[in-house]
């Protein structure tokens, strides 16, 4: 058995930055390796860097994970970007072989870590659920009495007109947001910065977007008002807009969802001090998408999590409770990935009409849902009006969140035939995260 096969575009999506993609590149060639080889889903080597001794890289793909005895800190680092470049270029270059000793015990180390790792039988166990409802009920008063001044600030907003908005500082936005930090209500406190950036920003549509976000606002304080009253998926949703977190433990305790999760796509954006890396994965039997998040401090890398776009893998996954289940945990991977070769129908939402309906369902059941994904079976992107669209033939279109330059990318990969793409809406328009071209899922 071999290691599965990824791609050059696959390889740079799990890049932590520009820099280390260049610097990997320089070094995808075999003149600067030496030990090369693979067995089952590793892959090794030793690259020659400043020092006497070269620097022991590898990699295990079923994950996947890296490990190299280099000083740098991201992951991967340039020298795991340069062997899996290698690998992807010249499969020849790395022959099956056995591992040496100190690939071997890197795997067994993490074969031990797996099992000593908690099943969901103990998570249930140690699960303290009275302990959880006191600590709630302690936070309850604070929170309810941040709520409150925030609803007489926002009616406030609104009375005094929006023109009046678009000249506040942003100390306006930032002393209204911190109010609601020290209410232990955080995530709420992120809303009204968003409503902030989307004032400062201007454009065309300002307005609009932002009372589309007050009013928005206002109706989760009213849901919030109500929470005995609805049922305990939309509890759940409102209590985490609010700021409440459900943890790790309570979610991998949860029921789980075992499917061949095709990854479509990876989007990685700063949040204050934060980098938030968005995966989004469409199960091929339960046809529904799920989102896997992960979070690193300004400056560190990203863990991609064992999910490469372009790959199909074999997982369980553990949703978070929502009215509109969308993000989830990795519970469990039950085998290597594989490479992605489904047609795009068969991972599609359909036409842009069915995109749009879907669209419509899902936030009917959770108008609060910032980020959806949407996946067209056959649309071809032409520049229109100073933007872009994803068109059908014969059809109807869809507006492009995107720049030039991702929109002439976008063409060339279409080659002016309908193909598949994959996206987040923003509002009304899509962002693009990836494109079906010749066979294969082609990152953005």
């Amino acid at each position: 058995m071999t290691n599965v096969s990824l791609t050059a575009e696959q390889v740079a999506a799990l890049a932590p930055d520009a820099g280390s993609l260049a610097s990997g590149r320089g070094l995808a060639s075999e003149r600067s390796w030496s030990g090369l080889g693979q067995s089952g889903e590793a892959l090794w080597g030793l690259c020659q860097g400043s020092g006497s001794k070269p620097y022991q890289t590898q990699a295990d793909l079923s994950g996947p994970a890296f490990r190299c005895s280099c000083p740098s800190r991201k992951i991967p680092c340039k020298h795991a970007l340069g062997l899996l470049l290698l690998a992807a270029r010249s499969p020849a270059a790395t022959p099956a072989s056995e591992p040496p000793e100190w690939v071997a015990q890197w795997l067994a180390s993490r074969q031990q870590r797996a099992e000593r790792a908690p099943g969901p039988e103990r998570l249930r166990a140690t699960a303290d659920p009275q302990a959880r409802a006191r600590r709630e009920a302690q936070r309850e008063q604070r929170v309810r009495s941040g709520l409150e001044e925030l609803e007489r600030w926002l009616h406030d907003l609104v009375r005094q007109g929006f023109a009046q908005a678009r000249e506040r500082p942003y100390r306006f936005w930032d002393e209204a947001a911190q109010r609601l930090v020290d209410a232990q209500a955080p995530a709420l406190a992120g809303r009204v910065q968003a409503m902030g950036a989307v004032a400062a920003a201007g454009g065309s549509a300002w307005a609009e977007a932002l009372l589309e976000d007050a009013g928005l606002v206002q109706l989760l304080l009213a849901a919030y008002r109500r929470l005995d009253d609805l049922p305990e998926a939309a509890r759940a949703d409102v209590r985490g807009l609010i700021g409440w977190t459900v943890s790790r433990d309570d979610v991998l305790a949860g029921e789980r969802e075992r499917d061949r999760w095709a990854v479509l796509g990876r989007v990685v954006e700063p949040d204050e001090r934060l980098l938030v890396q968005r995966t989004w994965l469409h199960g091929l039997q339960t046809r529904r998408h799920a989102l896997v998040l992960s979070f690193a401090a300004a400056g560190q890398s990203l863990d991609p999590g064992g999910l490469i776009a372009g790959t199909v893998t074999d997982a369980s996954l553990a949703f978070y409770p929502s009215a509109a289940p969308l993000r989830a945990l990795v519970a469990g991977q039950h085998a290597a990935p594989e490479p992605l070769r489904a047609p795009p129908g068969e991972l599609s939402d359909g036409s842009v009409a069915d995109a749009l309906v879907a669209r419509a369902a899902a936030l009917a059941r959770q108008p609060w849902l910032w980020r959806l994904p949407v996946c067209l079976a056959g649309v071809v992107p032409v520049p229109r009006d100073g933007g872009w669209l994803a068109a059908e033939p014969g059809g109807q279109a869809v507006r492009l969140a995107c720049d030039d330059l991702t929109g002439w990318r976008l063409a060339a990969l279409a080659g002016g035939r309908p193909a598949g793409l994959f996206g987040e809406w923003r509002r009304e328009a899509v962002r693009p995260v990836s494109m079906f071209a010749e066979g294969r899922l082609v990152p953005l």
